[in-house]
C-alpha cells in the first residue's frame, strides 16, 4: 500500500496550518478556560469545506475520501485536540450516519446546512447504565404513524449543547 501523501493532503495541511495560526492558536485556551465551544469557527471551518468533507459536492460537501479526512482531523488535532475532535465528531457521528442511512429527503435537508457549518451535528450513544454499550442500551424508538416516539434519556450526548441537528442510538 502507498502512503505517499497527495498533493491534495499537502494543500489541505498548508490550509489548515495556516488557518489555526490565525483563528484557533490565539484563542484556544481561553477557550478551554472559560468552557466555550466557538461556533463561528465551525462556520469558518465549513467555508473551508472541512465540516462536509465527505459529503458528497450535490449536498453541499467537500466530496473527498477518508484519506484527506484523516489528513484534517490529524493537522486540526495537532492545532486544538478539542477542535479536532468535534470536527470528527460532527463529520463522523453526526454528518456520516444521515450520509450513509439517511433517506434522500433528509440528506436535502440535513446534509447542505451540517456541510458548511450552519449546523452543528450532535451524537446520542450514551446511557446511565450501559455507557457506550450499544449492544446493552434499553432506549427505544416506537413506530406512530409516519414518525417515531423516542422513549428514554440519553447522557453524555456529544455536541448536546451546540447540535442543531442529533443522531440519536437506539433500539
Amino acid at each position: 500500500m502507498d502512503f505517499t501523501k497527495s498533493e491534495n493532503q499537502t494543500m489541505i495541511e498548508n490550509m489548515i496550518r495556516d488557518f489555526g495560526k490565525k483563528e484557533i492558536d490565539p484563542h484556544k485556551r481561553r477557550w478551554d478556560d472559560e468552557q466555550i465551544f466557538p461556533l463561528t469557527l465551525f462556520q469558518k471551518l465549513g467555508e473551508l469545506g472541512l465540516m462536509g468533507i465527505l459529503v458528497p459536492e450535490e449536498y453541499g460537501g467537500s466530496g473527498m475520501g477518508y484519506h484527506e479526512y484523516v489528513t484534517a482531523i490529524v493537522e486540526l488535532g495537532k492545532i486544538c485536540g478539542g477542535i479536532g475532535l468535534s470536527v470528527a465528531a460532527h463529520n463522523s457521528l453526526c454528518t456520516n450516519h444521515i450520509l450513509t442511512f439517511g433517506s434522500d429527503q433528509q440528506k436535502q435537508h440535513y446534509l447542505p446546512k451540517l456541510a458548511s457549518g450552519e449546523w452543528v451535528g450532535a451524537w446520542g450513544l450514551t446511557e446511565h447504565n450501559t455507557g457506550s454499550d450499544a449492544g446493552g442500551m434499553l432506549r427505544t424508538a416506537v413506530r406512530d404513524g409516519e414518525h417515531y416516539v423516542l422513549n428514554g434519556t440519553k447522557n453524555f450526548i456529544t455536541h448536546g449543547k451546540s447540535g442543531e441537528v442529533a443522531v440519536i442510538i437506539v433500539r
